[in-house]
């Protein structure tokens, strides 16, 4: 009797996202977005997941019970983080520094998932976005600014980017300051600054801009910022690019440092004239113009 054997092609469909591997990954964000008090460290409580669209169909019946798990992981987490070895109990008291435990900034954890809607992410793949409303900065002319804290994990390779954002909140007289044209692969535009921070580039679910440019991914997805005083009026200009942001012909200095993986921004900012042409990247050009 002849025995035939049927070969079997090895699958080639990505491994499935286990939901612990999800959690995991936020409470990685969490810890990334820590901020330090005097008395105390500030962990964010709100937190946006996004999945790959067959993983969020897979686990979308489960997503109540993924919430509660979460939010009993995160809190957990701070417990841990919050604990202080015999050693360090020992070292503060010597050197009498008060214990600092860990709190998160709202009253609850607040964990949202989501598909992802630009088909950005892989198989596999998890995005974790938190923010974390951080004090004042009037050394640098700014309000209250917004911590964004943005993880990409892919199997055993995390991506860390980290945001300060200004509240897009409208200028005071609610009128138009500034205006900025500029031809993308879209066509001719014309946008009217009416807010006090401004994000460009061609965007994406972990880059919210307000103009977003249709153009090669020379241009990054959030490339550059514009940030406007609201005390003296004056524009100031931030790259945030991989290929480089001009000002009138002349490279800006980078707004980020690269700290052990992770892109941080730095401060740096560069004051612009009333009228200007910034150069995204040598492909798309804006033409400024301040409006007074």
């Amino acid at each position: 009797m002849d025995h035939q054997r049927l070969a079997v092609a090895p699958s080639t469909a990505p491994p499935r996202l286990p939901a612990r591997d999800i959690v995991d990954a936020i409470l990685r964000n969490m810890r990334e977005n820590l901020e330090e008090l005097p008395y105390s460290r500030l962990a964010p409580s709100s937190y946006t997941v996004y999945l790959h669209p067959t993983e969020f169909a897979r686990l979308e019946g489960i997503v109540p019970i993924l919430q509660e798990q979460t939010r009993r992981a995160l809190s957990d987490e701070l417990r841990r983080l919050s604990r202080r070895s015999m050693w360090r109990r020992s070292a503060d008291r010597i050197i009498r520094t008060p214990p600092r435990e860990i709190q998160k900034a709202g009253d609850d954890w607040n964990v949202t998932f989501l598909p992802d809607p630009d088909e950005e992410l892989e198989e596999g793949g998890v995005l974790v976005c938190s923010e974390l409303r951080l004090p004042d900065r009037p050394e640098l002319g700014a309000g209250q600014l917004t911590r964004r804290i943005t993880t990409i994990q892919v199997g055993q390779q995390t991506v860390v980017r980290e945001q300060h954002v200004a509240a897009t909140t409208k200028t005071s007289t609610q009128r138009i300051v500034g205006r900025i044209e500029y031809s993308d692969d879209s066509g001719a535009h014309a946008h009217d600054i009416v807010t006090d921070s401004l994000r460009i580039g061609r965007g994406g679910i972990a880059y919210p801009v307000d103009i977003r440019i249709a153009s090669s991914p020379d241009v990054s997805r959030e490339h550059a910022r514009i940030r406007r005083d609201a005390a003296s009026g004056a524009f100031y200009l931030i790259d945030l690019s991989s290929f480089g942001t001009t000002l009138n012909g002349r490279h800006v200095p980078k707004g980020y440092d690269t700290v052990d993986g992770a892109k941080r921004e730095n401060g740096l900012e560069t004051a612009l004239p009333d009228v200007a042409r910034i150069g995204l990247a040598d492909i798309v050009f804006l033409e400024f113009k301040k409006v007074r």
